[in-house]
């Protein structure tokens, strides 16, 4: 099968397109014929290996897995002998490794779930990392509550356009903090008020949130606080670029700043499970939640898309289009 690898660190340039052995599902995995895969700010990172210290996880000279992407959506090709949660042809979605190839396997109960009739392979297909980040940024560590007044910063990105929609159906009042060219877009989503950057600094307006979701890191930890209440939450998402110490800079100073403040702040990093793909596949089928796709690529512009990523301009999600599913 064809896959997307990258065998060395470095731009978008270093992907290829290779011819892999197709997996064999065990017992309790099912085989998937992918459909579509998106890409995430974590795939240019590892790409990249930066910050540096990814490489001691990765590889120091060369990563030592070739493979990439986390996001699927697919149809089950085949099941093994003990699986009984899904059958051939069910249409599927959720988190693997690899993700940017033909097929993929994954246990039946691994982080995934049945695609809601009426969503497209690519809109599930950007679901795991952006849909998980803020369903447990927004319900577990900012415990948003009905009547909580939230603030998004990055509100028109892969996380916060699930973000916007997300705690309108935990009951919040929701402002969106994007650039101008944005503002109708989260309007739509659901936002109630909308700051749009280029003309005001949402820092500074005297409003005070419950919970402040950052998902840019492009204020200081001081400015973050100002628009919390005193007994606020800020969950820090984004990390600001660079090679060494820079991406941990903001969630640095909040960990050591926490212990003496009343405000909670800190970083998350979602854990995929079955459970939370189930609950944001019931809101998709609810009509609650619809991911929003900016652009989509042919796996053979793997590249491309990232490197249109790593703009930072995407509205909402990029998908790689690996075999257009079923209608």
């Amino acid at each position: 099968m064809t896959a997307a690898v990258a065998r060395c660190y470095g731009p978008p340039d270093v992907i290829q397109l290779e011819e892999v052995a197709k997996p064999v599902p065990a017992d309790d995995q099912i085989l998937i014929r992918v459909h579509a895969a998106s890409v995430n700010p974590l795939d240019w990172r590892m790409l990249r290996g930066s910050p540096y210290l990814l490489r001691l996880q990765r590889g120091l000279g060369t990563p030592g897995v070739a493979r990439f992407g986390a996001d699927f959506a697919g149809t089950v090709a085949a099941v093994g002998s003990s699986v009984t949660k899904f059958k051939s042809g069910d249409a599927v979605f959720g988190a693997a490794n690899g993700a940017l190839a033909e097929y993929i396997t994954r246990r039946e109960n691994g982080p995934l779930a049945v695609k809601p009739a009426g969503i497209t392979f690519e809109q599930a297909a950007s679901v795991n990392v952006a849909g998980m980040t803020a369903l447990q940024a927004l319900r577990d560590h900012g415990k948003v509550q009905a009547g909580d007044k939230v603030l998004i910063n990055g509100a028109s990105g892969g996380v916060g356009t699930f973000a916007i929609q997300i705690a309108k159906t935990l009951g919040s009042e929701v402002t969106a903090v994007c650039s101008t060219r944005n503002v109708e877009l989260v309007r739509s989503l659901g936002a109630d008020h909308v700051v749009d950057y280029t003309q005001a600094d949402f820092t500074r307006s005297g409003q005070r949130y419950d919970v402040v979701i950052d998902n840019v890191a492009n204020r200081s930890l001081s400015d973050l606080r100002r628009a919390l209440k005193a007994d606020g939450r800020l969950v820090i998402i984004g990390g600001a670029h660079g090679n060494w110490i820079a991406p941990f800079s903001l969630p640095l100073k909040a960990f050591m700043t926490a212990p003496f403040v009343d405000q909670k702040m800190g970083m998350m990093i979602a854990q995929s499970t079955q459970k939370d793909m189930q609950f944001v596949a019931d809101l998709m089928a609810s009509g609650k939640l619809t991911p929003v796709i900016d652009r989509t690529y042919p796996l053979s512009e793997t590249a491309e898309a990232i490197r249109y990523l790593e703009t930072g301009r995407a509205r909402g999600k990029v998908v790689v289009v690996i075999a257009p599913g079923p209608t």
